[in-house]
């Protein structure tokens, strides 16, 4: 990912207030587009412009070839709070953030994430890396917003069932790891329609952890077909089972590896 700052002039007298609620509707915009990665935008003034750092998957991501019609409505907004439109700065590559995909024509797609992760929640089957969000048709409403919305709950959930400090791990545990929570409703939804708008298979990612052996894991059928889906090694040595009729992988239990 690169480290951008985004520096917005004012052509004329502006309130702080009006500036902010201009600015943080173009960062939400890009965000809901997936030009910009992560939840935290932080915003300076300086000399009579205000400087915006964001992260994006690519270096060319905030071209304006690809701008959403709702970045380029927010972009339009600018001039009422007497802003201009955003000058783009590359800073650089960010040494310790996951790259981006960059291939033409993926054959398939994985939808998976985890709490540490900051990028893109769905990934390239063919070099498991991170597809920018605007390299594929929006979802919904000319944005990606229903999805990154997906990610932050299933990456919330994953905190707390990682932290196992409350009653709620279970819960959340279940909303990761099970075909019946609404976790993984909406995300299976999302899967079918990234499948309808790309024409490629989006296989979703089934949390494993717990289970009574390492030999009764490497057992387990598929949980929605209950057809045989273990393989004989792991894709992109992190999915152990996978299921083409019902796009779904998974893991053998945390607990034993």
């Amino acid at each position: 990912m690169f480290v951008v700052d985004l520096t917005f002039d004012c052509y004329q007298d502006t309130t702080l207030d009006m500036a902010e609620v201009a600015i943080n509707r173009v960062v939400n915009a890009l965000r809901f587009n997936g030009q910009i990665i992560g939840d935290e935008f932080p915003t300076v003034l300086k000399d009579g412009y205000f400087i915006t750092r964001v992260m994006c998957p690519l270096e060319d991501a905030l071209h304006p070839l690809n701008h959403s019609p709702f970045v380029k409505h927010a972009i339009d907004q600018l001039q009422k709070a007497g802003l201009l439109a955003p000058k783009v700065k590359v800073i650089g590559q960010d040494i310790h953030a996951n790259g981006a995909d960059q291939c033409t024509e993926p054959s398939s797609y994985i939808l998976y994430t985890t709490y540490v992760h900051t990028c893109s929640p769905l990934y390239c089957g063919d070099d498991f890396l991170p597809v920018p969000l605007y390299k594929i048709p929006a979802i919904a409403n000319g944005d990606y917003k229903a999805l990154i919305k997906w990610q932050e709950d299933w990456q919330a959930c994953d905190q707390i069932q990682i932290n196992g400090a409350t009653r709620c791990e279970f819960a959340a545990l279940e909303e990761i790891s099970s075909i019946n929570s609404d976790l993984f409703r909406r995300g299976m939804d999302l899967s079918k329609r990234i499948r309808f708008l790309t024409q490629k298979p989006v296989y979703y990612y089934l949390y494993r952890v717990g289970g009574e052996s390492l030999a009764a894991e490497k057992q387990r059928k598929c949980p929605s077909c209950h057809g045989e889906w273990a393989l004989s090694e792991p894709w992109f040595g992190l999915f152990d089972f996978r299921c083409d009729s019902c796009e779904l992988v998974s893991n053998i239990s945390w607990d034993f590896q």
